[in-house]
Formats: structure tokens, C-alpha cells, sequence
């Protein structure tokens, strides 16, 4: 017997497959080595990284060879919370939260805007207490549990360091049988993130000054320290 597993993929995996998750199917009882085998038969490219390869089956590292009983487990409710420096993934993101038993996913994703009060921004630039935040998200999760007993998995993913204009600062993803229930999930979350979570952002930001007309210009651009 056969059944659908969600794979992901980081680094030069990702780069080699050519995406970050999917779902597969195998069969139920496998070996990691023959696992690998199956997804080098869809991606062949990542034959050339078997030796560098790291393993995990539902958190847990495995060695190639180790037997992976691949049942089914049950769909109980997950927060992944997750402070990193590299580029979040919207694809990555909402795959966590994904669950047989909901029908709607609701995605918050907060992205670096060009402009700030008239002014000019170049970038956005993040720092974190990390672990007080992520304990203050823990609690947010908590939260939405008690106001919505119906969502399911909760998945918050925040950037720190520097962030491009156009490129997600944080992306949040809430699953639950009804749209309802997460769209709600996730309007209290961004909220109670911005207002009690120790992360802070930066902008390094351009504004206009006026000079005088007799130099023959309206403004000048000034780079803001």
C-alpha cells in the first residue's frame, strides 16, 4: 500500500528539485535510502548530492538505510514558528499548515513598501529579543486556540536583518475547516505580533529637502543616516 507524504526541500536541494515542498507517494513501509531513491526518480539533478544529503521524517534526523514507517499520523494541531535571516517562502509556509481536515488556509504576508510618510525607503532592517519572541508568539498561538478552537496548525515565519522593498518581512498561515475562523486567526495575529513581540525594524530611508530656487534646482535628495 501506497500514501501521500509532503516532502521539503531546503538549500541546494531546493535549488536542484527546483522547488521547496510537494506531496509524494510511497510506500508505507520504506527504507530513507529507497525514500530517496523515489524522489531522485522525479529529480534526477539530485542524484549528485546523495552523499551530502540530510534526512528527516516528521522533525526527527534518519540516516540513509534507517526504515521509515511512513503511516499516516494523526493530523493533531502544530505551531511552527520560525525567526530566520534568509528569504521567507510563501510556498513553505503555507505547506505546514495544510490539513485533510480544513478547508481554508489564510495567509498574512507583510512585504517591505518603497515609501514611508512621504519619504523614500531603500530598505527595512529587523532585530529581535528571539528568544522572548518567539516565547510571545508561543503565547499568541495560545491564544488563537482559546478565541477559535477550531484552527488547526498556525505557522509564523519572521525575517530578521535586512529586508529589499517587495520581499516578505513576515508571512503567517492559519488552517481551520471554515474560512471564518482563520481569517480572524490571522488578523489577531499579525496585530498582537506588532504590538507585543520584541522585534524591531529599521528603515534606511531618503528625503527631500528644499534649497534654495537661486541654485537653479526645487529639492534635494538626502541620503538620512
Amino acid at each position: 500500500m501506497r500514501c501521500q507524504v509532503s516532502v521539503l526541500y531546503f538549500a541546494r536541494s531546493a535549488e536542484l528539485a527546483g522547488l521547496r515542498c510537494e506531496t509524494l507517494s510511497v510506500p508505507r513501509e520504506i527504507t530513507s535510502l529507497q525514500l530517496w531513491e523515489e524522489i531522485v526518480k522525479v529529480h534526477p539533478r539530485l542524484a549528485v548530492i546523495r552523499d551530502q544529503v540530510v534526512f528527516a521524517v516528521r522533525q526527527e534526523y534518519v540516516l540513509l538505510g534507517d526504515q521509515c514507517n511512513m503511516e499516516e499520523s494523526e493530523d493533531v494541531p502544530k505551531d511552527f514558528i520560525k525567526l530566520k535571516s534568509e528569504k521567507l517562502s510563501v510556498d513553505e509556509v503555507s505547506e505546514l499548515v495544510v490539513s485533510p481536515s480544513c478547508g481554508a488556509v489564510s495567509l498574512f504576508i507583510g512585504t517591505t513598501r518603497n515609501n514611508f510618510k512621504g519619504r523614500k525607503v531603500i530598505h527595512l532592517e529587523y532585530e529581535a529579543y528571539s528568544s522572548m519572541a518567539e516565547t510571545e508568539i508561543k503565547k499568541i498561538c495560545r491564544d488563537v486556540r482559546q478565541k477559535w478552537p477550531s484552527v488547526k496548525h498556525i505557522a509564523v515565519h519572521h525575517r530578521l536583518g535586512v529586508v529589499p522593498i517587495t520581499e516578505a518581512s513576515v508571512i503567517i498561515a492559519v488552517s481551520s475547516p471554515h474560512r471564518v475562523e482563520s481569517l480572524e486567526a490571522v488578523t489577531y495575529c499579525i496585530n498582537t505580533l506588532k504590538a507585543s513581540v520584541p522585534i524591531w525594524k529599521k528603515g534606511d530611508l531618503k528625503c527631500t529637502f528644499p534649497i534654495s530656487n537661486a541654485a537653479g534646482k526645487d529639492g534635494a535628495e538626502q541620503k538620512r543616516e
